[in-house]
């Protein structure tokens, strides 16, 4: 009897088989993980930035030039391209998962627009203020502060998973805010290299808390330096990882087998638990661990 599984073995799998990383291009990939099986999806798709502008970098202008895969192909290839993917990923959300992705105006509008095209259902549009962000050296526009995050669910009718009290809890008591000042990544965050892109740790312990729970299995589609997966493995998640560039996997490798230093300098900042009297928004049984699920490496079990 043959199981559903991925169509192409791992690049790398953790010894538990919950973290595996796939060096794949994210369209081939997506079609193959079963429907209905994935938790949750942080995704940070191409800005499209690479097309010969500036930026400011330590204090200097530099060429923006991320890879070939950050060059835009126009608008109308750049926007259908953002639907095949968000389609693939809803169609692999469960029932109650959910989807955040992570973007400039150089693409944000386009992942709104064709998350609207797929019906799926808009829960937040996150503002992400980065604190200390890099001077605009042109002097003609405003500093460019903040990144946009939005939040989405399967369909129109999906219950998605929120710890609510969780959130709370980590803001002193007072319900969080859309608006998260989080600072960019720090450079004990970039010991084994760096990436262009690279999100800081912090952001995706906030929202794996936020949004999933133990146990539970995510998926980052453009994995980059693998910040997703190694927030998942403190939190005791399970974590598929997707990037084509080798580099970028042995970065996330690296992080992941020393993750504990990572955990050392942010967990006790996220989720240091504040003592509060306000009333519980959500049961103890919704918070507790689910029952378990196949394990991840079921996904592509060998033909029997």
């Amino acid at each position: 009897m043959s199981l559903m599984f991925l169509d192409s073995f791992p690049w790398y799998m953790s010894p538990s088989r919950d973290f595996m990383l796939y060096k794949r291009d994210t369209l081939e990939l997506l079609p193959s993980i079963p429907d209905n099986s994935v938790d949750l999806i942080f995704a940070d798709p191409p800005y499209f930035l690479s097309n010969g502008g500036t930026t400011c970098q330590s204090g200097k202008r530099v060429e923006v030039h991320k890879g070939e895969w950050d060059k835009s192909q126009g608008a109308d290839e750049n926007h259908a391209f953002n639907r095949r993917w968000l389609e693939e990923c809803q169609r692999i959300l469960s029932p109650d998962g959910s989807i955040f992705v992570s973007g400039t105006h150089h693409v944000i509008f386009s992942i709104g627009f064709a998350m609207q095209q797929l019906d799926m259902k808009i829960l937040n549009d996150i503002a992400w203020y980065k604190v200390n962000p890099p001077p605009n050296l042109a002097c003609r526009y405003f500093t460019h502060a903040t990144e946009t995050i939005i939040w989405a669910s399967k369909n129109q009718t999906s219950r998605h998973f929120f710890d609510y009290q969780a959130m709370k809890e980590e803001n002193g008591g007072k319900q969080m805010q859309s608006l998260w000042s989080i600072t960019p990544p720090k450079k004990s965050e970039k010991r084994f290299g760096r990436h262009p892109t690279q999100k800081p740790i912090s952001l995706l312990l906030r929202i794996l808390a936020a949004a999933s729970r133990e146990g539970d299995l995510v998926l980052d589609p453009f994995m980059g330096s693998g910040t997703t997966g190694v927030a998942a493995a403190i939190t005791g998640r399970r974590f598929i990882g997707v990037e084509l560039n080798e580099e970028y996997l042995d970065l996330a490798r690296q992080r992941y087998e020393f993750r504990d230093e990572e955990q050392e300098q942010k967990l006790d900042k996220t989720f240091k638990r504040q003592k509060t009297m306000a009333a519980k928004t959500i049961t103890s049984e919704a918070r507790k661990p689910r029952k378990r699920r196949p394990s991840t490496s079921d996904l592509f079990s060998p033909e029997e």
